[in-house]
Order: C-alpha cells, then structure tokens, then sequence
C-alpha cells in the first residue's frame, strides 16, 4: 500500500517565499518544489496531497480575534504566487470554510497510510503519522495523546493564534506555576476526564464563557462537522490505545 503525504502547503509557501525575498520569484519556486520533493522522500511516500487555507474561516464568526494579531504582520513579497505554483504546479487545494489544518485531519483520518507534514504544533492532536520537516522528527500520536495536546492547548492557549487560555492568558511555555496542573492532565485516561478537569480551571478563573470558543478554534477536524464534543463521551480509557 502507498504512503500518502498530507503536505501543510502554508508551511511550504510561506517559508519558502520569507527566504527568497530578496531573490527572484523562480528561487522561492524552486525551494518549494525542493522542499516537497524532500518530505516526500523522507517519510517514503509515492504521492503527496497538499492544503492551502482560504479566506473563509468559520472561526472568525465564532471569535472575531480570531488571528487577529496578524492582521498587520507584512506578508512575504513571493507568498501568493508560491501559493499559485503550489496549485497549478502541485494540484495543492484551497480550503473552503475550514482550514487547511482541518482537511489535513480529514485526509489523516479517512486514510490507510498517511503521515502529517507541518510543523504546525496544533496538528499533533490529530492521530497518526506525523512529520516536522523543519526538524525531521516523525511521531506516532495516538487518540489518547492526540486528546491530551488538545487539553493542553486548551489550557496553555495559543499565542500564534490570539487564543486565551483558562486564566485569560495566552503561552508558548509552560509557567512553573502550571508544572502541577499540566502533569494532572496528562495522568488522565479518559477524554471525558480531560474536558471535565479543563472546564472547572475555566469556571474556577471566571473565564467560563471563553470555553467553548476556545475549544472550537483550537479543535482541528478529523471529520467534516466535526467537533471535540464527539470525543469526550466516552468513558472507555484511551490508554489501551496507544
């Protein structure tokens, strides 16, 4: 059976146009295709099907800071004609009210053989292969680990994407403060457990409002209309899982 490579192309494209910004367009070209061609050999895939997000986020209805820091981040000369190279090159698709992020958690889920490639951190809680091709580390995440990343997040935040966490506070480490509440999360075995833990840090920080819009930004679909809320009803451990 093939391995399929389920290719983050806003990594591909925005990384590759950033370095060539002072270099012509047919560098950034060039990078990307290197750059793909390279996963595909490294997680020893014959295809590749790659995802670009479009301008139509649902979460931007729900939290209208969604990214909102970003807004004025100045884009990279080359971004959007790597983006149509990625598409006409490389039959990249274009996402249409989810992210790219979700279509790669569709694709992982729906597949026989597929591995992850981003160094998107919010993707590890979507189960299966993964690869970071900025790093070259490949990990099995497992529905488990997949749910407590997701916890994780919920609890931490997310600065890359305007989220804030139980406290009203977003972080890319971990306080010591939290060193506690963090290892608390991750002895748990059930997701149930997980969502039930998490909620009270939110309701204890008067911060309950914040729950479930948070945990709708941060949830990376793993079917179409998928939501976190399929997956914490269930009371059978997820250790036997892993």
């Amino acid at each position: 059976m093939s391995k399929v490579a389920l290719i983050d192309m806003d990594m591909v494209a925005f990384r590759c146009a950033a370095s060539a910004e002072q270099e012509p367009l047919e560098i950034a070209l060039e990078r990307a295709d290197s750059l793909i061609e390279r996963i595909m050999y490294e997680v020893g895939a014959s295809s590749q099907e790659g995802w670009l997000t479009g301008s139509n986020n649902f979460r931007y209805d729900i939290n209208p800071a969604y990214k909102a820091d970003r807004k004025d981040r100045p884009r990279p000369k080359w971004l959007q004609d790597t983006r149509e190279h990625l598409v006409v090159g490389w039959g990249s698709r274009v996402s249409d009210g989810i992210e790219a992020d979700d279509e790669l958690g569709i694709s992982q889920c729906a597949a026989d053989d597929s591995v992850i490639c981003t160094n998107d951190k919010d993707l590890l809680m979507v189960p299966g292969e993964h690869f970071n091709p900025v790093t070259g580390v490949h990990l099995l995440i497992s529905p488990h680990q997949g749910m407590q990343n997701f916890y994780f997040q919920m609890i931490m935040g997310d600065t890359s994407d305007n989220i804030f966490g139980f406290d009203g506070k977003k972080r890319s480490k971990i306080p010591k403060f939290l060193e506690p509440t963090i290892s608390m999360l991750m002895e748990m075995s059930t997701a149930e457990d997980m969502d039930e833990y998490v909620r009270d840090l939110y309701w204890e920080n008067q911060h309950h409002g914040l729950y479930d819009i948070n945990a709708a930004c941060l949830w990376i679909w793993r079917k179409h209309g998928d939501s976190w809320q399929d997956h914490v009803n269930v009371k059978t451990p997820f250790l036997n899982q892993d």
